[in-house]
């Protein structure tokens, strides 16, 4: 747990929530100022900053959660969709360096507003970011060993102040 983040301080229930699911590694509650009726966040119970920093095994979990909390939510609010998302950064709009998944029940003409301009890539500019993200990606997926597997899991666990600040400089490098 961090001392000074907000979410960690929830989880540890130093500042009263509406909890609406819990269990060893993840929580889940109402966002008291949330986008509409019902929003909830869904977060580890471990303080990690981004989903980057997440084991996959929790990623896995969250997500099944905030699944669940969604048909919860269709089921007693009656509402008409419900948007599932996650701000992964400063520049994504992320206020909080504790990763968390967004649930917004939504209605028709709600006015709540996710909507952005799409941008016309040329071709160059489309090929030149489908090979940086192919080099990139070419082992996803693909586990060397369950010993490698374990380090990383033992390496994310365990953030330190210095991840933390490693994390802020990182996040101000991707501002343009």
């Amino acid at each position: 747990m961090k001392e000074n983040c907000i979410l960690c301080q929830i989880i540890e229930d130093n500042i009263p929530s509406k909890k609406i699911y819990e269990d060893e590694e993840v929580l889940a509650v109402l966002d008291v100022n949330g986008a509409s009726p019902g929003h909830c966040f869904v977060l580890p119970k471990q303080h990690f900053p981004i989903l980057e920093q997440v084991p996959d095994k929790i990623v896995a979990k969250l997500f099944s959660i905030a699944n669940k909390i969604s048909v919860a939510i269709f089921e007693t609010l009656s509402v008409q969709g419900t948007n599932i998302f996650v701000t992964n950064g400063i520049s994504a709009g992320q206020r909080i360096a504790h990763f968390m998944i967004n649930v917004v029940p939504r209605q028709e003409n709600d006015g709540i507003k996710l909507d952005w301009q799409p941008k016309q890539l040329d071709e160059e500019e489309i090929s030149t970011v489908e090979l940086k993200l192919k080099e990139q990606t070419d082992n996803v997926g693909i586990e060397s060993s369950s010993e490698s597997t374990t380090i990383k899991a033992e390496k994310s666990e365990t953030l330190s102040d210095d991840d933390e600040e490693d994390y802020m400089l990182k996040q101000l490098k991707r501002i343009p």
